[in-house]
């Protein structure tokens, strides 16, 4: 709270006078420039679930299938696949042309690699490797996956559009799943240049001759991935009056999430549109460690999830404009397919409460170590009402605030605050790609290969399961709605509420896309 306070005092001065308003730059017809929504520190989107790398995934690599914006599931590295009558068998046909950006073919054998590598980190991929008896090369462009029982969803988890399963060349693949890999090769449309790489400044791509794209039109992350321009340059600009002024001036050409104070500037621009362009909606949360005390105690979390408001967190992040933002008390946001409700019994929104749970949870004045970005609006607020509402119900907080890059890095660790761990970190992501049971890892329950906080149920993953290999749609919304309260009940994840992005861009380009990310595809400038 106090940070935004504080972005909207330095916004207001820098922005204020004529001479921020400069004539839009001579643009390349070949370059395009992007602000994203935070400095890029990972580059492996096996390896972290942080958005801004999946995003960085879609550029360099590509997908044996794409979900549309329908939700289907469409071919994309794929030319043709067989699946045999009992279902527990399948066989895919890779298409003519696939070609890795160090100019080696893609094989079956990357493929099965790749696949091998992903579904040891993706909750979704882990149902399926469950279900996996064997996989193997028939020869270079044919592969086969055999099932140990039919798996309803196959096409589905192998289109999935967050957290996608990125094809690498096999040697790289083979990169134990908890370690980043070392190069960043794929077979996208687009060549990450690593020379010209400086985390905290600029990330640089060029058009992939080779690619060749398919012939249907895009849709969100499928269907022909045409890359217009022959370069592409992130400029990390990390303050959002910096962002402002560079996308009026022309210096910028797009910039993925302007903080929501701008929002009423930048619509005065005659030259840049404003858009959302992932209207399912993005969810905030907040994560806790379940490993160390004091949230290894279950009555310890649930005594922080009753005080949360959530209008708190939204105002703090989004503003006052209520069109933009809703509050949603389930961890099924709304407007997606199983919300059914706010859950008022389990978030009552009550710091009276709170503090009666707290006290008799057996909390003993424990170090609630938050870790918080800086350079990230959207993130960065909801860190500091938590540390506020948690000192309110008598709680020991310590707030350590740094650049995102550090905050992703830093969870990873799985030791006592003490030794560098910590205790909870807010994040968000696509409330769409949070609405299937399988593979939202806000409720899934699979501890230790789980998702940073390592929450453990075994009734979790047998009600994602029940949802799996559900017989209709009726008994699918029933271990949904199952889940989504039993994880709420053990405060798996806390829901923060929901809001909208307006991403803003020059009207010289054309082409923008759909979806839950940024994509480079079919853009143009005119």
């Amino acid at each position: 709270m106090k940070r935004r306070t504080f972005l909207k005092g330095a916004t207001a001065l820098t922005l204020a006078g004529p001479a921020a308003i400069g004539r839009a730059q001579a643009q390349s017809a070949t370059t395009l420039k992007f602000a994203p929504q935070a400095n890029l520190t990972a580059l492996d989107p096996v390896w972290t679930t942080a958005t801004v790398t999946s995003n960085h995934g879609y550029y360099v690599y590509d997908t044996l299938y794409g979900l549309d914006l329908a939700g289907k599931a469409q071919p994309q590295m794929v030319e043709s696949h067989e699946v045999a009558a009992d279902g527990k068998s399948w066989r895919f046909k890779l298409r003519d042309g696939l070609t890795f950006h160090d100019n080696t073919p893609v094989k079956a054998a990357d493929c099965l690699q790749s696949l091998k590598r992903w579904v040891q980190r993706d909750p979704y991929g882990q149902l399926l490797a469950k279900a996996i008896e064997s996989s193997a090369a028939v020869d270079d462009k044919t592969f086969e996956i055999k099932l140990t029982r039919a798996f309803p969803m196959m096409l589905d988890v192998l289109a999935k559009a967050d957290g996608a399963l990125f094809i690498m060349p096999e040697r790289l693949a083979q990169t134990d799943a908890t370690k980043q890999v070392t190069e960043v090769i794929g077979s996208g449309p687009y060549r990450f240049i690593p020379s010209e790489y400086v985390s905290g400044s600029k990330v640089a791509y060029e058009k992939f001759e080779a690619y060749k794209p398919r012939n249907e039109p895009p849709s969100r992350n499928a269907g022909g991935k045409v890359a217009n321009f022959k370069r592409v340059e992130w400029q990390i600009l990390p303050d959002p009056a910096t962002a402002a002024n560079a996308l009026i001036k022309g210096e910028i050409d797009w910039w993925e999430r302007p903080l929501s104070d701008l929002q009423p500037m930048l619509a005065k621009s005659p030259d840049i549109t404003r858009e959302v362009t992932d209207e399912s909606g993005r969810g905030a949360i907040m994560r806790l460690n379940h490993l160390q005390p004091p949230f290894n105690n279950p009555k310890v979390r649930a005594a922080v999830r009753l005080a949360v408001n959530q209008e708190d967190y939204m105002r703090a992040t989004q503003g006052d404009d209520t069109s933009v933002w809703k509050t949603s008390r389930n961890l099924w946001f709304r407007g997606s397919q199983y919300y059914d409700g706010e859950l008022e019994d389990l978030m009552p929104q009550s710091v009276d409460k709170a503090k009666a749970a707290l006290k008799e949870s057996g909390y003993n004045g424990e170090k609630v170590v938050i870790i918080n970005p800086t350079d990230f609006p959207d993130i960065g607020p909801l860190g500091d009402v938590t540390y506020e509402l948690l000192k309110s119900i008598g709680m020991n907080v310590d707030f350590v605030a740094s650049d995102w890059g550090t905050v992703i890095q830093r969870r990873n660790s799985r030791e006592p605050v003490e030794k560098g761990g910590w205790s909870i970190f807010h994040t968000t992501g696509s409330a769409n790609g949070w609405s299937n049971p399988a593979l939202s890892y806000l409720v899934r329950g699979q501890g230790a290969k789980g998702w940073f906080g390592w929450y453990e149920s075994a009734k979790a993953e047998a009600l994602a399961e029940e949802w799996l290999y559900a017989a209709d749609a009726p008994a699918q919304k029933k271990a949904a709605a199952a889940l989504g309260r039993l994880a709420l009940e053990d405060t798996a994840t806390i829901p923060l509420g929901v809001f909208m992005i307006r991403t803003a861009y020059r009207k010289s380009l054309t082409g923008m896309q759909k979806g839950s990310a940024p994509y480079p595809w079919g853009l143009k400038r005119v």
